[in-house]
């Protein structure tokens, strides 16, 4: 059940602006803690997910149900498991959508830009509100992975270990610029009206291509290739600008499906924040940045299909552990099916984080 913790002093934030009170964090909790409160976990998750990682209940879907749950390898039974929806997004969480208590209305582009550090710094003040001096481990994939990093490089103290999933440390310019594309479909929308839709309308248009563009670096050449190939809609082709193939069908249907989901404004605000991360910002090295995590136990995992965080970006963060001295594995799992893959595969990620976790 989604619960909402709020925080009630001012936040100071990277952007050196000041978000007031009331802010809200949505969470979830899976598990009991145990008495000397030990065994909690930290989920954290990508780009558009919510606080929902896991649900016993089949209507509903938790975003990682493939590796929580009893028995696997994030076992409610031994861990408990705390999940929240990150600041800036739209799923009980304060962001643009939020209502601006000073003017009464929906924040838009009023709210402050926010950053991976902001959302930690958020998630920090909900660990402490619940009594735990120190997570057992905080895990997640892509923008989850870099929330780890970024524990790990600001509150080590606070971590006994961190699994880093098809994540990187910074983006490179392919990574930002296909967000930037994004952005811009969102922004060019007419109906977007420079954020200030909230009541009015919904740049539906705009966002569904952003998803569109950003679905397309989820999955692997293989991966579509073997689902869709040159497949058409229909028997032959329409010679017009319809639909043809069943792969533009399928990108269109996922766009539709997001824009019932999901706020345009926090998908600009939520893919800035990823751009800036830069785990290595006011550092000389990335070494030196993760100096302060020599006592964290890692786990670095990749996916041989996933070109958006590819391998080598995961090997670097590795590498920089290694090279301070750090307890770190790592594993490159084979999966056909792209960035997506660590929401998807379940076999090998149940192994290797189970008994990372078993053996702490």
């Amino acid at each position: 059940m989604e619960k909402i913790f709020t925080i009630d002093k001012p936040l100071n934030l990277e952007c050196k602006r000041t978000l007031y009170p009331p802010i809200h964090i949505a969470y979830e909790t899976y598990g009991t803690l145990n008495n000397d409160k030990t065994n909690a976990i930290l989920v954290c998750h990508a780009l558009t997910g919510s606080a929902c990682a896991y649900s016993e209940n089949t209507d509903k879907k938790g975003f990682w149900d493939v590796i929580i749950g009893p028995n696997k390898a994030i076992d409610i039974n031994k861990y408990f498991v705390i999940s929240s929806n990150v600041l800036g997004s739209c799923y009980g969480s304060s962001g643009p959508s939020s209502i601006n208590p000073k003017k009464n209305k929906p924040y838009a582009l009023d709210f402050p830009i926010v950053t991976i550090k902001d959302m930690i710094d958020a998630q920090r003040l909900l660990i402490e509100s619940l009594g735990i001096k120190k997570l057992l481990c905080v895990i997640g994939g892509s923008m989850g992975g870099m929330q780890v990093l970024q524990w790990a490089k600001t509150y080590p103290h606070m971590v006994r270990s961190a699994v880093a999933i098809a994540t990187t440390y910074r983006h490179n310019a392919v990574q930002i610029a296909f967000n930037e594309v994004a952005r811009q479909a969102v922004i060019n929308d007419p109906l977007w009206m420079g954020g200030n839709y909230y009541g009015v309308d919904f740049p539906k248009y705009g966002l569904s291509i952003a998803r569109m563009v950003g679905h397309i670096t989820y999955l692997s050449q293989n991966s579509m290739e073997k689902k869709f190939g040159r497949n058409l809609v229909r028997d032959k082709l329409d010679f017009n600008f319809s639909v043809n193939f069943q792969v533009e069908s399928y990108l269109h249907y996922k766009g539709e499906q997001f824009t019932q989901r999901f706020d345009a404004n926090s998908f600009l605000y939520l893919t800035k924040a990823i751009d800036y991360f830069d785990l290595q910002q006011d550092c000389p090295s990335l070494e030196d940045a993760l100096a302060q995590s020599i006592n964290i136990k890692f786990l670095v995992i990749s996916f041989s299909s996933d070109w958006l965080y590819p391998k080598e970006q995961s090997k670097r963060i590795v590498n920089a552990l290694e090279s301070i001295g750090a307890d770190v594995s790592y594993k490159n799992i084979n999966y056909d099916l792209g960035h997506d893959s660590f929401l998807l595969e379940a076999v090998e990620q149940n192994f290797i984080i189970g008994n990372f976790l078993k053996f702490l």
